[in-house]
């Protein structure tokens, strides 16, 4: 169920009890129009739902079908409450088993919040102030005033050992380095929901820093890892660097006893163009900003001088396995496929500039199919823009584009379309009333948030562009999932519902003494690699939808990270904005 605006505060601490219910629904709240559902373990014989406050029954459910899972053959059942649209209270039960679930007309308003406020949580190189993080407050950690030129990365002005400042920006995830590769695709997935959905944004107030200038929280937030970018750039060549980092991972601690030295490591084409893209897509959003006057034209500067140097460097791929002196062994990011980054970047360069070269580039590169949002495969961002610039584009070879006139068959919005009504139809027959999860591919590493919440983003996009309501249902049903209607009965937002991980893969919430971990970070969820079994030593199921467990070790499946959250955070911030 909702908690409470604490979360915006954080002067208080909420432990969610930890059961093993076996009714399944959304543990954070319901819109009163929306579609509403639950899930049971099991043949239900009888269901009944009551008001809290009346005691009486407020609604008889309807029972939509017994499921089967097609892998661990477990037989449950979904039943249908749409009936009920009155807010308030509520508790379902079956048998002996009941929860209780809240209709709301602000049902996703907290938990929105609390997914942007993580990254103020999270933020590298300053003091986390009590004013605004209540217990979570910590000192000054990682300033990266003095960070050293990795031999990868030297160049004619920056030679290997040399050092540079470069503070600021999110720790990336569980660890505490941070990667140009994912903050950018992280900043441009939350760029786009909201320039979809600007007046909702633009009235959420999460208490930074920053809250009482004229811009959006939001906005502010993205801005203290975009600062953050702009140093990892080299300025005597615009190549961008791919991270900022340890040679090894730090051990548990608090980001002041960290002791190992920081680098910037080898510039890569990858993070280059990523760099480019979401500088240029920041550019045209802080065009004019009162708070950031100078930004969006040191933002153009820089996203063009990093395409310049893509141009003079088209295949220049990350490889850490390359690097000595020292060696490196943090997260990767590795990519040895470039055509999205750059279908990307000139997409973006040209809904800034207008200049026909960029547009030529975004048609050669262009997907000849959807696919979900990640980070390491970010057409669908380049694609989002073609399909909801409201403007006229300047050339016909861009309106060309849009409209998907420069290849053989569907268009890119037709594309979108039919991905998405293939998602729905395994609705149906699904055994969490879900568009996805009904395949084992859907489950592996940060699957809540590559799978259900970039997946539910472009179902948003595609109610946005037809007006049709069963994409917005299908977005909400994946928003249910992640909330609590899934196989472990587990809401994968941190302080939120019955029951929400209490031990993620995060160092600072398991070394800052603190019983409940940071608010609002997403789970990665179910993996089947089960990649940390050496270290979990154990897991409760081999199913790929079961794949899970709440403890600090399994970084394959209870990790946090940026990514995770910005895809979440652009979720739920749409489908709030939605009903308002």
């Amino acid at each position: 169920m909702l908690r409470t605006i604490y979360l915006l505060l954080f002067s208080t601490l909420f432990v969610p009890t930890v059961t093993q219910a076996q009714i399944r629904l959304n543990q954070v709240g319901m819109y009163p129009n929306q579609e509403k559902t639950a899930v049971i373990e099991g043949t239900a014989k009888s269901v009944t739902i009551k008001d809290v406050a009346t005691g009486k029954k407020a609604v008889k459910p309807r029972v939509l079908r017994t499921a089967t899972s097609p892998w661990s053959k477990k037989q449950r059942t979904v039943v249908d409450f749409s009936a009920l649209t009155k807010p308030g209270t509520y508790t379902i039960s079956s048998g002996s088993e009941s929860a209780t679930f809240t209709i709301s007309d602000n049902a996703l308003r907290d938990v929105t919040a609390a997914t942007l406020k993580a990254f103020y949580l999270i933020r590298s190189g300053m003091a986390i102030d009590k004013q605004y993080a209540g217990a979570y407050a910590r000192p000054v950690g990682h300033p990266d005033t003095e960070v050293l030129i990795h031999p990868s990365a030297a160049s004619l002005g920056r030679p290997a050992g040399s050092k540079i400042s470069s503070p600021g920006g999110w720790y990336d995830a569980g660890d505490y380095n941070k990667y140009i590769v994912n903050s950018a695709f992280s900043i441009g997935i939350v760029l786009c929901s909201y320039e979809q959905n600007r007046s909702y944004y633009d009235g959420l107030s999460v208490n930074i820093p920053e809250s009482k200038n004229q811009t959006a929280d939001l906005l502010d937030e993205m801005m203290y890892n975009l600062r953050w970018m702009l140093t990892m750039q080299d300025p005597y060549d615009g190549g961008v660097y791919h991270k900022l980092t340890t040679p090894n991972f730090e051990g548990f601690v608090m980001p002041t006893d960290c002791k190992q030295p920081r680098y910037v490591v080898q510039k890569s084409t990858t993070a280059t163009l990523d760099f480019a893209a979401v500088m240029a897509q920041a550019a045209r959003i802080f065009k004019g900003n009162k708070d950031y006057p100078t930004f969006a034209d040191e933002a153009a500067r820089a996203a063009m001088a990093a395409y310049g140097w893509a141009e003079r460097n088209p295949r220049v791929l990350y490889q850490q396995r390359r690097l000595t002196d020292p060696a490196v062994s943090t997260g990767e990011y590795g990519d040895f496929n470039t055509t999205d980054e750059w279908y990307w970047a000139a997409t973006e360069l040209y809904l800034l500039t207008g200049d026909q070269q960029f547009a030529d580039v975004a048609a050669k590169n262009q997907p000849r199919r959807f696919s979900a949002p990640t980070w390491g495969n970010v057409a669908a961002l380049g694609t989002y823009d073609w399909l909801t610039q409201d403007k006229p584009l300047p050339s016909p070879l861009g309106e060309r584009l849009r409209v998907g006139e420069l290849c053989s068959g569907m268009g890119l919005g037709m594309r979108l379309f039919s991905y998405c009504d293939s998602l729905i139809a395994t609705t149906a027959k699904s055994s969490f009333q879900t568009p996805c999860g009904n395949s084992p591919r859907d489950f592996g590493w940060g699957c809540l948030a590559e799978t259900f919440g970039a997946n539910g983003l472009t179902l948003c996009l595609a109610h946005r562009l037809t007006g049709d309501k069963k994409y917005l249902t299908a977005a909400q049903q994946n928003a249910d999932y992640v909330l609590g209607r899934n196989a472990t009965g587990y809401c994968y937002i941190t302080g939120f519902g019955t029951k929400s991980p209490m031990h993620p893969h995060h160092r600072i919430s398991e070394a800052d003494g603190i019983d409940a971990p940071f608010p609002g970070l997403v789970a990665g969820g179910p993996n089947p690699g089960q990649q940390d079994i050496a270290e979990v030593k154990t897991y409760p199921s081999k199913q790929p939808d079961e794949s899970y467990i709440d403890v600090m070790q399994s970084y394959a499946s209870n990790e946090i990270a940026i990514n995770w959250n910005a895809s979440i955070l652009a979720l739920l911030g749409w489908l709030e904005a939605a009903q308002h």
